[in-house]
């Protein structure tokens, strides 16, 4: 639409808040999908809100889990979403019609879920106190990745941009670099602080364009860097990360860090207060603090994946962070004059003429005769931005935005239609016949939905114990009144607002 109408050679990053997306429930996590159509929210209740973003509207709520949401990821063609609960239960939902797909169930609480980049039959899960796991649909099947140190596992991993490798990082610093298809290990290397010391790894996230990563690590310090370059040091290699962003001042620690659509910035959110950090990437210099609430805790980060806009999640609320947008109307006309008072306008004769009597006619030259040209307006170019470097067409098939059927309050009547006493008068035995037909399904029960199938994915020697980190943070006791409070059933919510009016 007006991607290509973004300014280039402007500032491409949020400058202020604006607005709220408030899903009822407590939001717990949210991620955008491929084109920054659809943002979808994990709720505290279980329940996942899909919003349209350019409306800012839902678009649709699937009752997707009992307990809360913890960790969100969309189809590369935006056709299906994976979520997980804390109740350590990974589901596989179709978007247009809400219905879960697939289950698995885990042994311990899941720290992130995360389609293939390119092939949906894969799914990477991150386990509590254990080794990752790739799962993949078509068969239920499972690869449990290989690690460094078996006796640690606490392990972050992610796909690369294009899904060819998996990098994993463990809490004493080390990266390793593995094939997807083989889980071979092709690189890794130590994150080291000033000295020889290791610092644990949180979390690693990959740009959408170009080869870079980031590594987001207990020292405080955020790494960027080359994927390219992993890749030619191969093992045991010692890469130097391209910068290090951190905050000097009050040494903050990082909640959630990601990149920008287009690679160029970095986002940080505080892991002690409502406050997001923005840095260039190519100089390392921070352009940006964007402070929330006081008081408030982050709990999740995410940027458009197109435009200047962040999506960030605290106390159950999603605010929207955007630029400042300033209407500049000679942009539309050059020739555009703001006026401080008004001015009497003189007209020519004919200016306002539909044709000009007395004007001569002129040989059509240049852009002239272009205008008598025949225009094309039925072939549509792909999207620049919406493609990646190595696809020349948008994906037909995807799904961008969700249809939405228009609330009837008392379907029983018929305000547009002839009265029901006109319609027996004027049906014949045979109109009345195909009428009770047409009826008979819809009074009937619907087909009963067919129950997901649970696969049961065992890990050695994980415990069974654990308790994920979402039900263990501050504030927990407000998000179980909220939910005890809240009326039973997958639409409580819709009740209690009924109820109240």
């Amino acid at each position: 639409m007006n991607l290509e109408l973004l300014e280039s050679f402007g500032q491409n990053y949020p400058e202020e808040a604006d607005g709220t997306l408030d899903c009822i429930s407590m939001a717990l996590t949210c991620t955008f999908n491929r084109w920054g159509t659809l943002l979808a929210v994990g709720c505290n209740d279980g329940r996942i809100v899909i919003w349209d973003f350019l409306t800012r509207g839902i678009a649709k709520i699937i009752s997707a889990h009992i307990h809360p949401v913890c960790s969100l990821c969309w189809s590369r063609d935006g056709h299906k979403l994976v979520s997980a609960s804390t109740d350590n239960m990974v589901s596989l939902w179709d978007v247009l019609s809400g219905d879960c797909d697939q289950r698995f169930r885990f042994p311990s609480p899941i720290l992130k879920v995360q389609f293939h980049p390119r092939d949906q039959n894969k799914v990477l899960v991150c386990p509590m106190k254990s080794a990752p796991v790739m799962l993949t649909l078509s068969d239920s099947s499972h690869v449990i990745l290989p690690v460094d140190d078996d006796s640690d596992l606490n392990v972050v991993a992610s796909f690369d941009r294009r899904g060819e490798y998996i990098y994993t990082g463990n809490a004493k610093g080390k990266i390793l670099v593995l094939k997807t298809n083989t889980q071979d290990l092709v690189a890794s290397f130590r994150v080291t602080t000033g000295t020889s010391n290791t610092t644990a790894i949180k979390s690693i996230e990959f740009a959408r364009k170009g080869s870079c990563f980031l590594i987001n690590t207990a020292d405080r310090i955020i790494r960027v860097y080359d994927g390219r370059e992993i890749l030619t040091c191969g093992r045991d290699g010692e890469p130097e990360p391209m910068q290090k962003l951190q905050d000097l001042v009050n040494r903050t620690p990082w909640k959630k860090c990601c990149f920008s659509g287009d690679g160029e910035y970095i986002v940080a959110g505080s892991a002690r207060q409502h406050a997001l950090y923005i840095w260039e990437k190519s100089i390392g210099n921070l352009v940006k603090i964007l402070h929330g609430t006081r008081g408030e805790l982050l709990l999740d980060v995410a940027w458009h994946p197109v435009r200047p806009i962040i999506a960030s999640i605290s106390s159950g609320v999603v605010s929207i962070w955007a630029q400042n947008q300033v209407e500049n109307w000679s942009a539309f006309a050059p020739d555009f004059k703001e006026l401080d008072e008004n001015v009497e306008y003189e007209e020519r004769e004919s200016e306002f003429d539909i044709e000009d009597e007395d004007k001569s006619e002129p040989e059509q030259t240049g852009g002239d005769a272009a205008e008598d040209e025949e225009v094309d307006v039925t072939s549509v170019d792909p999207i620049a931005a919406f493609c990646s470097s190595d696809e020349e067409l948008e994906d037909i098939k995807a799904l961008l935005y969700l249809p939405i059927a228009p609330e009837v309050e008392d379907p029983e009547e018929n305000p547009y239609g002839p009265p029901p006493d006109a319609i027996q008068t004027t049906l014949g035995e045979e109109g009345a016949g195909t009428e009770k037909k047409r009826q008979a399904p819809s009074d009937g029960a619907q087909p009963p939905k067919k129950k997901p199938k649970t696969t049961m994915i065992e890990i050695q020697g994980v415990p069974n114990d654990e308790v994920h980190p979402l039900l263990g943070v501050k504030g927990d006791s407000k998000s179980k009144k909220k939910q005890s409070g809240r009326t039973k059933g997958p639409k409580g919510g819709g009740a209690a607002i009924s109820e109240l009016l």
